[in-house]
Order: C-alpha cells, then sequence, then structure tokens
C-alpha cells in the first residue's frame, strides 16, 4: 500500500475514535461512514502521487460503492479509486468499532449495524474537481518531452515507417489501429507515471469509450485511461494517413474509412 494512504487512514482512524468519544459513543457505522466521505475524496495531485506509489489502486472498479447518483452514472477514474479506498476505510473503522464494543459481530463475524443507521438514505455530495492540477499546470510550464508525448512519438515513428511499406489507403487504416492499440494499451504500472506527470488523466469517465459487453459495464478505473489514449492515438494515427496523402477526407472534413477494415483496438 502507498506510504501517503496508510499514513491518511491511520489519521482518519484517529479522528474517528475522537469523534466517537466527544458523541457518547453513537452512531458509530453513520459517523465512520461521514468521516470517510469527508476525507477519502482526495485532490488530484494527491491522488494521483498515492497511485503512482501503488498502481494497482487502477485495477480498482465502480460498482456500488458511490453513494451519490449524479456521480455514480458516469464517474470519472479519480472518484472510482477514491470511491474504493473510502469502502476499505470504511471497513477498517467499523473493525475499530467492533473492537471498542460499539458495534456488535453475530455468530458468523458478520457486523451488526442497528437499522436506523443502515436505512437512512445518504446522499453524500462529491465536489472534487478533476479538471484541475497544480502538478500539471508546473510540468506544462517546465517545457520538456512528456512521457505521454514520447509514447505518441514512437507510434508516429512506427506509423511513417509502416507507410513507406505500402501506400494502399486500406493498409493506412489498418496500421493506425494496430499501432494506436500497440502503443497506448498499458498495464497499471505504466499508466501510473503517466497520471503522476499529468493527474488530468483521474478527471477522464468512459463516456462512450468502453464496450458495455466488457467487464459487465464497469471497466477498472486504468482501462478507462486506456480506452481514452487509444482513441486519441488512433486520431493522430489518421490525420498523419491524411497528412502523407494515403487517406483521403469526404466534403465534410472526415477520414473516409475504407471498406471492410479489421476489429478497432482492443482494450485488454
Amino acid at each position: 500500500m502507498s506510504g501517503l494512504l496508510t499514513a491518511l487512514l491511520e489519521e482518519i482512524r484517529i479522528e474517528y475514535v475522537s469523534r466517537m468519544q466527544a458523541s457518547g459513543c453513537n452512531e458509530p457505522y453513520l459517523t465512520a461512514e461521514r468521516l470517510c466521505h469527508e476525507r477519502l475524496f482526495l485532490e488530484a495531485d494527491l491522488l494521483a502521487e498515492i497511485i503512482e506509489q501503488d498502481p494497482t489502486l487502477l485495477a480498482a472498479r465502480a460498482g456500488d460503492l458511490i453513494m451519490n447518483r449524479q456521480e455514480s452514472e458516469n464517474p470519472s477514474v479519480g472518484i472510482i479509486v477514491c470511491s474504493n479506498i473510502l469502502a476499505a476505510a470504511l471497513e477498517g473503522l467499523l473493525a475499530v468499532a467492533v473492537d471498542r464494543a460499539w458495534l456488535e459481530v453475530d455468530d458468523d463475524g458478520r457486523i451488526l449495524v442497528d437499522d436506523e443507521e443502515l436505512l437512512r438514505d445518504s446522499q453524500y455530495p462529491i465536489s472534487i474537481d478533476y479538471s484541475r492540477s497544480e502538478t500539471a499546470k508546473r510540468n506544462i510550464s517546465q517545457g520538456g518531452v512528456s512521457k505521454l508525448s514520447q509514447i505518441f512519438a514512437a507510434a508516429e515513428s512506427d506509423y511513417l515507417d509502416s507507410l513507406q511499406q505500402s501506400t494502399r489507403d486500406v493498409d493506412a487504416y489498418q496500421r493506425a489501429l494496430d499501432i494506436s492499440s500497440s502503443h497506448a494499451v498499458f498495464a497499471p504500472e505504466e499508466i501510473s507515471p503517466l497520471v503522476a506527470e499529468n493527474p488530468l488523466l483521474l478527471g477522464l469517465r468512459p463516456e462512450d469509450m468502453m464496450d458495455e459487453d466488457l467487464f459487465d459495464g464497469d471497466p477498472p478505473a486504468g482501462l478507462i485511461i486506456s480506452a481514452h489514449l487509444t482513441h486519441m492515438m488512433l486520431q493522430h494515427m489518421l490525420e498523419l494517413g491524411v497528412e502523407q496523402g494515403v487517406l483521403v477526407l469526404d466534403s465534410s472534413g472526415h477520414i473516409i474509412v475504407p471498406d471492410l477494415p479489421k476489429a478497432p483496438p482492443t482494450i485488454h
């Protein structure tokens, strides 16, 4: 686990105990739930740093963890990751409540929570803005070639080299598909440095980028980023194809797709 996240969760545990003692040990479940929602929707730069330390967080899925109807419909990568961190933290606080006899467990070891606490319709607001990042601003202002730019440049070089081998439209289009797929599909360990460099990637949402049949409509956070990068890469390759004269535009300025192309880039 990320050292930053470990320290944060310990702070929250201490605050939970303090709040419970101050309230006469009432509402252990709701107190834990409120506290987690207050503290664990993390701003972009901090969350990016935590993900860099623990890339496995990018395997998180939204599931039914997001207790905000508006955000749950099309959650950003950041919201998905934070919701999973929150769920794990809540479980830890409830274990504290059991240890201190604020909550009990049944014969099967399941934590017993008062119905009044469970049945409250808690719609927690989520106001975090993943379109802002001081880290991203700083890296842009410093100039230099970003990690993502290096990946795009390598793909561009491969594509231009491939066009020297054939100038037929269908080959140019299919090669764009193949190269964008091979360069833009990343494992969590490869995505996390890109997120650390540009935390604005945490604001990406599934939109219509993912096939609903994949992952039962609940894709891992990292693959949402992969899908967007794959699309960006493909568009760049196609624009290069137009510039090189191997792909053409219709009267509306759209690239004419050759008949019977193979399948689009696959998100693994």
